[in-house]
């Protein structure tokens, strides 16, 4: 059940965000790996609104079903979003990232705005899904639990969060998967050597924070490519171009007291784990203005 969830969350991953076969696509063309499967998915990531009948609470039941472990707990301050990532019951499996926004710390205003659209979910919606049924599930996590919003709530909200407004137009999309490089070849394998290979084949790379985001203890660098503009259409027929998503790159560095083993030897749990909030801060900057203006 949980591949065939996953499956279906990386179909329509891809099918919206072209970066992600235009990605694959060139690292088959440079022979660094034969076939979309050989790529190691380090995370997926979901975002989410911190309202009663949704948020973390509500979508990490159909992981936590699945036998995924709830981790560490982050906090960001300055963008008013909480996060906690999920271990997977098995090591062939993505870990899962949810992020969540602290409506209650935005102003009434856009706390309106978005009550407006998700109290038109009454219940929490996973509490009535058949969670042992993939294809119901599959179908669940690509549907829209509101309305689509008016281009006029979604400019109000962008204007205070960005993240507020990606949420109330994208719902429960997956926000991107993430490449884990350390495995690749030689010359593909470091955040480094994989920026450079991205950027000759013309991806543009999120830089807040420098283009290589690294852990305080170096065991975690990460790197994504900037979110494509997709045309976006709004309640009433008004269209505008908002941010898609991004693919995301990750190398855990192996772990001091692993230093020794010979490269055979070294798997998941020989390597570094969990996440960073200061890597992830930056990260999610991959569909914010800041960024997209700059791809444009």
């Amino acid at each position: 059940m949980l591949k065939d969830v996953l499956k279906g969350l990386m179909d329509r991953y891809q099918q919206r965000v072209p970066d992600v076969a235009a990605v694959i696509a060139a690292m088959i063309e440079e022979g660094i790996i034969q076939q979309a499967d050989d790529i190691e998915n380090d995370h997926i990531a979901f975002r989410t609104m911190g309202v009663p009948q949704l948020g973390v609470q509500s979508l990490e039941k159909i992981f936590l079903h699945y036998g995924y472990t709830k981790m560490d707990h982050y906090h960001f301050a300055a963008k008013k979003l909480d996060a906690w990532w999920y271990a997977p019951p098995e090591p062939q499996y993505p870990r899962i990232f949810i992020s969540e926004l602290r409506v209650n710390d935005l102003s009434e205003a856009a706390q309106d705005i978005i009550h407006r659209y998700t109290s038109e979910v009454k219940t929490d919606p996973v509490n009535t899904l058949q969670l042992d049924d993939a294809s119901a599930v599959d179908t669940f996590l690509h549907s829209s639990l509101w309305r689509t919003p008016t281009l006029a709530d979604y400019q109000l909200l962008a204007a205070e969060s960005e993240y507020a407004a990606w949420v109330i137009y994208n719902r429960y999309y997956l926000n991107h998967f993430t490449v884990s490089v350390h495995n690749l070849p030689a010359g593909y394998n470091t955040v480094a050597d994989f920026n450079t290979f991205l950027e000759k084949h013309g991806f543009r790379l999120n830089d807040a924070g420098g283009k290589i985001k690294t852990s305080p203890d170096g065991g975690l660098l990460q790197s994504a490519t900037v979110a494509g503009m997709i045309t976006a259409a709004f309640a009433g027929g008004e269209k505008q171009a908002i941010a898609g998503s991004y693919v995301e790159f990750a190398e855990r560095k192996v772990l001091p007291q692993f230093a020794h083993l010979p490269a055979g030897e070294i798997g998941r749990a020989q390597r570094r784990e969990g996440f960073e909030a200061g890597n992830a801060d930056k990260i999610f900057e991959s569909t914010y203005a800041t960024q997209t203006k700059k791809s444009s």
